[in-house]
């Protein structure tokens, strides 16, 4: 097994826990409109995975994230039958984009997976436009891409994949391990479901998954929703322009 170059992070494993599951891994980082976490938790929540264990590490935020009145670690790791998924639900400094990816590429390794797909978000160009998120893919071996550009996924041809997802690919195609980077164009001021809901649809369509959008697409709607509101109730508080005499006035006249 070709080592790792630079640090990981410790995978600590709940008691009888298995890691050696094999077959598909799945990654998710909070990163831009949060698209990766969000995916990798509807993964997690839709096929009822569980948690063998957190990773952890002194530099890590000391906080506990809570959901159905039970607190956990913020970087997780999920695991079933052929399926596993590490998952990050809060953002973390660039510095340690390449400990987590090295962290990422041992699970992955040590767990026997033969496929990782990482989703992330990728910053939207232009905020306003009325079409859904763009969605765009890499892959480090040449049967993926083959396979994804047959699904009509769109690959990108040149450009720079940073982060953790970028050192990943690199990895990948460096090792000869089949590893996937789903793009989905994001909003990256809030959390974006509808951007996740896109990568999720790919990951159905390479995969066979059965996940179902419909949780993802209702959280988008609301969010929207609320997010209108807001904006709505903003502005009915913003003062009203003040009366400028001199637009009253002809301005012939002297």
């Amino acid at each position: 097994m070709v080592s790792p170059v630079g640090n990981t992070y410790s995978l600590v494993l709940n008691p009888d826990s298995n890691p050696s599951t094999g077959g598909l891994a799945i990654c998710g980082f909070s990163t831009a409109g949060m698209v990766g976490s969000i995916a990798a938790y509807h993964v997690i929540r839709s096929l009822d995975i569980d948690e063998i264990g957190t990773v952890m590490h002194q530099d890590f935020p000391a906080l506990a994230l809570v959901e159905d009145s039970v607190p956990k670690h913020p970087v997780r790791v999920y695991q079933g039958d052929n399926l596993g998924v590490f998952i990050a639900e809060v953002p973390f400094p660039p510095e340690q984009d390449i400990s987590f990816a090295n962290t990422v590429l041992e699970w992955f390794t040590k767990g026997g997976f033969s496929k990782l797909i990482i989703v992330d978000g990728l910053v939207r160009q232009s905020p306003d436009e009325v079409e859904g998120p763009g969605l765009f893919a890499v892959a480090s071996i040449e049967e993926t891409r083959k396979a994804l550009q047959k699904l009509g996924i769109e690959s990108i041809k040149r450009g720079v994949v940073a982060g953790i997802a970028g050192y990943l690919l690199a990895e990948g195609h460096r090792r000869g391990l089949d590893v996937t980077a789903l793009l989905a164009e994001c909003n990256p001021t809030f959390p974006d479901p509808k951007a996740a809901a896109t990568a999720i649809e790919a990951i159905t369509e390479i995969t066979g998954l059965e996940l179902s959008l419909h949780e993802l697409l209702e959280q988008a709607h609301q969010f929207d929703t609320n997010l209108r509101e807001a904006l709505e109730a903003r502005m009915a508080r913003l003062p009203a322009p003040e009366d400028d005499d001199y637009d009253t006035q002809d301005p012939m006249i002297g």
